[in-house]
């Protein structure tokens, strides 16, 4: 069965203000959300919703397809990139993504993953799986935390100005897999100031803070 995230109603608050009113939308397997906007206007604090990282104010949040229970949180699918590469700084890139594989794969209802020096192949920075991660670039950093997205498959991707720190070939390779991984049945939603090569992508936009 096809993958189906659905929001309806959705109100989100930080610090007593009121950032998202009334939002419902539906993304089915294969298609991509971009969520734009003004600093401010809530991009982020909706992506750390779906994440199950912030609990709304009213609305439902939920995803139906295979391998996912009627009762599962859609967050249980997903994997959240944000802001943060969440990577330990003093372990080395292997053994971050060997980690973030034990840690989030349990869950996983996508094939069986790869393994982490497969994934640092696949990002491109096979000559890193040794290194500390804190010895690395931004760019490098950024480029391991979204190899996350491949150890532990999850169908719906959160991801928060995924391009950070990228250079031109980077982000090309990100636009590739994101194209891979809605081939393949999965949704992505993503909030961005920049093109993400998300041409067909719905978009939402948020309107300026009040």
């Amino acid at each position: 069965m096809p993958f189906l995230l659905r929001v309806e109603r959705l109100t989100l608050a930080r610090g007593g203000r009121t950032l998202v009113a009334d939002l419902s939308f539906e993304l089915k397997s294969g298609e991509a959300l971009v969520v734009t906007g003004p600093n401010g206007a809530g991009k982020s604090t909706l992506l750390r919703a779906l994440a199950g990282l912030l609990t709304p104010v009213s609305g439902a949040i939920a995803m139906t397809g295979d391998g996912v229970n009627a009762d599962d949180p859609a967050a249980i699918h997903a994997h959240y990139v944000g802001h943060s590469d969440a990577m330990k700084s003093a372990l080395t890139a292997r053994e971050n993504l060997a980690f973030w594989g034990a840690a989030l794969g349990a869950r996983s209802v996508r094939h069986t993953a790869p393994a982490p020096d497969d994934v640092l192949r696949r990002v491109g920075l096979p000559q890193v799986a040794d290194l500390p991660t804190g010895w690395l670039s931004a760019g490098q950093k950024r480029r391991v935390a979204l190899g996350r997205l491949f150890v532990a498959p999850r169908p719906l991707w959160i991801l928060d100005e995924p391009a950070t720190a990228l250079d031109r070939a980077a982000q090309d390779r990100l636009a590739a897999e994101m194209a891979l991984h809605r081939e393949a049945g999965g949704l992505i939603v993503a909030a961005t100031h920049a093109p993400l090569g998300l041409e067909d992508a719905h978009e939402l936009r948020l309107g300026d803070p009040q």
